[in-house]
């Protein structure tokens, strides 16, 4: 009786897994990208750009949601610069916060996040308050403003190493929305989630731990 109740168990446990496996498709809720992102295992890119009223909305209530139930999942935000009229304005503005939050040890999510009050002080500008007003130079200025960094820090980071790099990255970006358009979720820089198949917090979360395994 023993063995027998053992091998049950091991056909429950094996029916769960395939069904598991079996529960995402590809082409159906994903794509194998041909030109993959270079950013590891273990990791999720949102392309996104800020004069898109949905990627606005997800990093209000869905993104930080997915990221904190998915343990030691690391979070990589690629903005467009090829989007908006302020595109590659923000496009610096978010890489320099970035740089700065990595200096400082935060992360992106944490409320003292310089990215993360630059971001959606841009948000709100332009889809809670009519949109973006001024140049370039009132758009830093709002930016800086929410995030308490001064414009010689602002420079300095933009200018370094780093933000440079995360420039550079961000550009591989395009390709994804032209695929998807945004926001585009990528696990692992392979695998880019039909977000019509995610529909609800806790499916995007399973889609995204099913492709980090693969």
């Amino acid at each position: 009786m023993k063995i027998l109740s053992k091998f049950v168990r091991i056909l429950v446990v094996f029916g769960l897994l395939s069904s598991f496996a079996a529960a995402f498709e590809e082409n159906k809720d994903y794509l194998v990208l041909d030109k993959p992102l270079n950013v590891g295992q273990n990791v999720l890119v949102k392309v996104f750009s800020y004069g898109c009223k949905y990627c606005y909305q997800f990093d209000k209530s869905v993104t930080g949601k997915v990221v904190a139930s998915i343990q030691g999942l690391e979070f990589k935000p690629y903005h467009l610069k090829t989007k908006g009229e302020f595109g590659e304005t923000v496009s610096g503005i978010l890489a320099a916060m970035m740089a700065l939050d990595e200096q400082s040890g935060v992360g992106l999510f944490d409320d003292k996040s310089k990215f993360k009050k630059a971001k959606f002080a841009i948000y709100r500008a332009q889809h809670d308050k009519g949109g973006l007003k001024g140049d370039k130079s009132d758009v830093i200025k709002l930016a800086l403003k929410a995030a308490g960094v001064s414009e010689s820090d602002y420079e300095k980071a933009l200018n370094s190493p780093r933000a440079q790099e995360i420039l550079t990255s961000w550009d591989d970006g395009y390709d994804i929305a032209v695929i998807s358009g945004v926001p585009a979720f990528v696990v692992n820089g392979k695998y880019l989630i039909n977000l019509s198949s995610a529909t609800s917090i806790d499916k995007l979360s399973e889609i995204v731990k099913f492709l980090i395994t693969k």
